[in-house]
């Protein structure tokens, strides 16, 4: 199973530099413009923050760049909702998130959460919706555990399951930001998939690359593909870079699974686009560390 992994595309109703990095509907052209010489793909899953505005254009957006990319691919796709993203704007043009290759919608989503469940080639791929409208972490709930715990107790055709959703219920202890910001309740997480069979989670939300475990799967978070955040500054500061980047996952197989990193070439690669102080950075962290 090869699965193509992007997240936080961040398009705009209209495109505009923004804060987070100059013409998102660029950088997703590009990055998948460097994607189109890979083959055997089963599967794109874009994980979250599609829309920066939550504007059904946005998604129209997405839905074809993505969609005529996947196709060349003759594969399916898997989006999933971010904090960034709008739900009723979501299903409007994405339906569950499940989309295959000829675009209709291959599942279905509950009315309250973008959840969905397909399978591909005896994989079994799940999305959830971690999305709290207004917060900048986010929560799966007792209710959307419950029917994944459902999903699980019977086993996938073949393979196991991709499990996947935008805020990561791991983190990186060097940075300030990334637990105020992640998954809140990634212990009740845990505890639904352990010994199950996920095989893989996969997520975006921190624009960097990143692997752990949650209760011995692996978890992994692609960089973003509307920018990039870059670790190597200061101790509590946050700096964002130009960058279009996306994942290749491989699972199955004696080594599986195996992450590659694929970064767009972008002649202004590496440029700042936003950088914040310690101070600022304390401020930011502050406004969004609320527990409700």
């Amino acid at each position: 199973m090869r699965i193509l992994h992007l997240s936080d595309t961040h398009i705009e109703r209209v495109d505009s530099p923004g804060s987070r990095g100059a013409d998102a509907t660029g950088s997703l052209r590009l990055i998948l413009a460097e994607l189109r010489h890979q083959r055997d793909v089963d599967a794109v899953v874009v994980t979250g923050d599609l829309a920066d505005d939550g504007s059904a254009e946005a998604y129209a957006t997405v839905r074809e760049l993505v969609g005529d990319f996947a196709r060349a691919m003759d594969a399916p796709v898997f989006y999933t909702t971010g904090n960034h993203d709008e739900r009723s704007a979501f299903a409007k043009v994405l339906g569950s998130g499940h989309l295959g290759v000829d675009g209709t919608d291959r599942a279905q989503a509950p009315d309250s959460v973008r959840a969905a469940v397909s399978t591909v080639g005896g994989w079994r791929f799940v999305t959830l919706d971690s999305l709290v409208p207004g917060k900048v972490y986010g929560r799966l709930g007792a209710a959307q555990l419950d029917w994944l715990g459902q999903v699980l107790s019977t086993p996938a055709e073949h393979g196991g399951t991709v499990l996947a959703f935008h805020h990561p219920p791991i983190h990186l202890d060097l940075s300030t930001t990334q637990p105020v910001f992640g998954l809140r309740d990634a212990d009740a997480l845990a505890e639904v998939i352990r010994g199950s069979d996920v095989r893989v989670v996969l997520t975006g939300h921190f624009h960097l690359q990143l692997c752990g475990f949650l209760a011995s799967t692996p978890v992994w978070v692609t960089p973003g593909v509307v920018n990039r955040i870059d670790l190597t500054t200061a101790p509590g500061t946050e700096r964002a870079v130009r960058g279009a980047s996306a994942s290749l996952v491989e699972l199955g197989g004696a080594t599986g699974p195996m992450f590659h990193t694929f970064h767009a070439r972008d002649p202004r690669a590496h440029e700042t686009v936003y950088e914040l102080d310690e101070e600022r950075t304390r401020q930011v962290v502050a406004r969004h560390a609320d527990l409700d």
